[in-house]
């Protein structure tokens, strides 16, 4: 199976899904440092790649049958502010997935109490 590591990091879920036989075909970090590290584990020339998912057009994603991200969770963790998937400027980041989906796929539900992190 093909898949697109999203908030890749250093590659955690990559590193799981290749040895299990799986195969990358792009994926998106914007910490420059993660990038090198990750450039510097994985061979990923020639597969796409961006900075910032809030740039990226769902249509624009390489075809394939799996998604992962570990989308950052400090507003969330209850290490963290604590300041909800809506209001947390970093958590938030996970409706970006949301959208590349319902772009990629041309629709899709938007379930209210997702916004509302469990609390309707």
């Amino acid at each position: 199976m093909k898949f697109i590591d999203i908030f890749a990091g250093i590659g955690g879920f990559r590193s799981g899904l290749e040895r299990a036989g799986h195969q990358c075909v792009g994926y998106i970090e914007w910490d420059k440092f993660a990038r090198k590290s990750y450039q510097a584990i994985y061979k990923t020339k020639g597969e796409y790649t961006a900075h910032d998912i809030q740039q990226v057009k769902g249509v624009e994603l390489p075809e394939a049958d799996i998604w992962t991200f570990g989308s950052p969770c400090q507003d969330i963790s209850i290490a963290g502010r604590q300041e909800g998937l809506i209001k947390g400027a970093k958590s938030s980041m996970f409706f970006e997935i949301i959208r590349c989906l319902k772009e990629r796929i041309g629709g899709g539900e938007d379930v209210t109490c997702l916004s509302y992190h469990g609390k309707c």
